[in-house]
């Protein structure tokens, strides 16, 4: 059997890098690139920072910030707008998760026209898209390495998988500086976002020796610092080893596909605008713990790599181990409940059924190593309510 590997060309790594983005974008020949951002990196100075290196290469730049958190199919229109007035050639997708997947959608979108709609899983895009550099301002979606984004229908609330090369970006910048600004919740969202990019695509069935290489490396990283950064946000070390694990199960999971757990979190994005990264948070443990023994291996070997099971633990005990430490690292990082974000239990009860039928429509849950029912993931959605 084979098997194809998809990641950037270009992954350039490291404090200060985000200041070559207009000699690398330069060097592709580029000549109008527009930089697709939200309002507080323009705000903070950072969109500038971009601008002003695309411009000391030779290159008009364009700004555009109205990206939205958990971008919907209305929210492109207006960078469609902007992208068809600068003329652009080229986007420079700056800030976290929901910037780079409004980039990449806008990028195909620019192109080839029509509606997301069409283009949602498990529809493959493979078609041309306007070339994106993806530069991430947090630790934790790896949408700057992904052949995917995530975009809302406006008309019915559904978060949509869309996938396919045709997204991926041409480069990645990758620096950890970025991210030193980050507050301690972001922090901890993103980062066990991360992780669970990482071990759902270790458990994954579509997993491959290649992708395990990036998601074993990512667990690592993460396991020793992700409770650093979120002590200590000026943790250089931290901060940079949590960015390089973050591009890495973005890698893992671009190559290996996601699970149970990104399929029933995008319904809680799309109904209660529930941040993605948190929304991972608050069913992470309990679907690990409802899918753990349908792959002891595997999760064990998980467990071992974060460092809370040892060599000498058997397979089940260290897969126990890891449902434990999900668990704890949730009330260690303060994750909340849909409860305690004041959703009311009435609203979430008549939303489940249609959030389980959204959830098992996405096909990510079909990767899992226990597939569920409908009835499961109802049930599952009920015990993570408070």
């Amino acid at each position: 059997m084979s098997i194809d590997i998809n990641t950037p060309p270009i992954l350039r790594f490291g404090a200060g890098s985000v200041d070559s983005i207009g000699e690398l974008l330069a060097s592709s020949g580029a000549a109008r690139p527009i930089v697709v951002t939200d309002r507080f990196l323009v705000s903070t100075g950072v969109a500038a920072r971009v601008a002003e290196s695309l411009a000391a290469s030779g290159m008009e730049a364009a700004v555009y910030d109205g990206t939205i958190p958990d971008p919907t199919t209305d929210s492109l229109e207006s960078g469609l707008a902007a992208i068809r007035e600068h003329g652009a050639d080229s986007i420079v997708a700056l800030g976290g998760g929901s910037p780079i997947d409004t980039a990449k959608a806008l990028s195909v979108l620019a192109v080839r026209g029509g509606h997301m709609r069409e283009l949602k899983a498990p529809f493959q895009f493979m078609g041309p898209a306007l070339p994106v550099i993806a530069v991430p301002t947090t630790a934790g979606t790896g949408s700057e390495v992904t052949q995917f984004t995530i975009i809302t229908d406006s008309a019915n609330n559904e978060k949509m998988l869309c996938a396919g090369p045709g997204y991926l970006p041409k480069a990645a910048v990758v620096d950890y500086e970025l991210t030193l600004s980050m507050p301690p919740r972001l922090t901890a969202d993103t980062g066990i976002d991360a992780l669970t990019h990482a071990i759902e695509a270790y458990v994954s069935r579509k997993a491959n020796p290649v992708s395990d290489v990036y998601a074993l490396a990512a667990i690592s990283r993460i396991g020793r610092y992700l409770r650093r950064a979120y002590r200590d946000g000026d943790d250089r070390e931290a901060r940079e080893e949590m960015m390089t694990a973050a591009t890495l199960a973005g890698m893992a999971f671009s190559n290996a596909s996601v699970a149970l757990v990104h399929g029933m979190s995008r319904p809680l994005g799309g109904h209660f605008q529930i941040a993605h990264g948190m929304a991972n948070a608050m069913l992470f443990a309990e679907i690990t713990a409802f899918s753990v023994g349908h792959a002891v291996e595997r999760y064990a070997t998980c467990a071992r790599t974060l460092g809370v099971a040892s060599a000498d633990d058997d397979d089940q005990a260290a897969a126990d181990a890891l449902v434990a430490e999900l668990r704890a690292l949730a009330h260690e990082l303060e994750v909340p409940t849909p409860a305690s974000r004041g959703i009311e239990q009435a609203l979430w009860e008549e939303r489940v059924p249609v959030m389980a039928q959204q959830a098992l429509a996405s096909g990510s849950p079909n990767n899992n190593p226990r597939v569920p029912t409908a009835e499961q993931v109802e049930q599952l959605y009920r015990a993570i309510y408070a």
